[in-house]
């Protein structure tokens, strides 16, 4: 399968340079450039892309923004956020907005073909290392609830269903979880796959969120 990619920066050199380098992979395709958000979010609905790789800071409609209307206009398409710095304050708001993952923008060619791949196969690219250091550096810009009931969506989940959710939360990967809870990894998996078919999720990222914004997990 052909991954169709479009590529949204408002730097003229950086989509040429993205784009040299997806046009190299036999899977890769490289269907459109963006140089803001309005024209980012027009492509998607035109073309269908696999994923977006989505700068933060463009003109107008910002990288953010975009990506929450590219989720809209066209629900299949993943998100790849790009950021200046490994965990710039935009990074939550992104994931936040439907993104599956971010980026640095220095990130080399190899590690970029392997996130654009792993988010074209449904998974995200934010590693539970990454995710425990995401959630340390933006706990500020996660909403606090206070003593706000638990969101009403928990209780589609089974008692180990939210368990394993809250240890998803907590950025602990698969085995780390199997380890805490007694389970086999596969179980685990299981597990996941159900709570983010039930709670109407994209993926493990969109899970830590839901962790958090549903007050499962306190910021504090």
């Amino acid at each position: 399968m052909t991954v169709r990619i479009l590529i949204a920066d408002d730097e003229a050199l950086l989509r040429m340079a993205f784009s040299t380098v997806l046009e190299a992979q036999p899977d890769m395709a490289p269907i459109g450039e963006a140089a803001d958000g309005v024209q980012a979010v027009r492509l998607a609905r035109e073309l269908r892309p696999d994923v977006v790789l989505m700068d933060v800071r463009m003109p107008g409609t910002d990288g953010i923004e975009a990506t929450r209307q590219v989720i809209r206009v066209s629900p299949r398409t993943r998100v790849l956020i790009l950021t200046t710095f490994d965990l710039d304050e935009y990074a939550f708001a992104g994931l936040s907005a439907g993104a599956s993952g971010f980026l640095p923008k220095n990130t080399g060619p190899e590690e970029l073909l392997a996130a654009i791949r792993s988010v074209a196969a449904g998974d995200a690219v934010v590693s539970p290392r990454i995710t425990r250091r995401l959630l340390e550096n933006l706990r500020p810009h996660i909403p606090d609830g206070g003593s706000a009931d638990l969101d009403e969506r928990l209780s589609r989940l089974s008692a180990r269903e939210r368990e394993v959710l809250l240890q998803v939360g907590c950025g602990l990967s698969n085995t780390e979880i199997a380890a805490t809870l007694y389970l086999a990894e596969a179980t685990v998996k299981s597990h996941l796959g159900r709570i983010l078919q039930k709670l109407e999720l994209r993926d493990r990222i969109q899970a830590v969120i839901f962790a958090y914004e549903s007050r499962l997990i306190h910021p504090a």
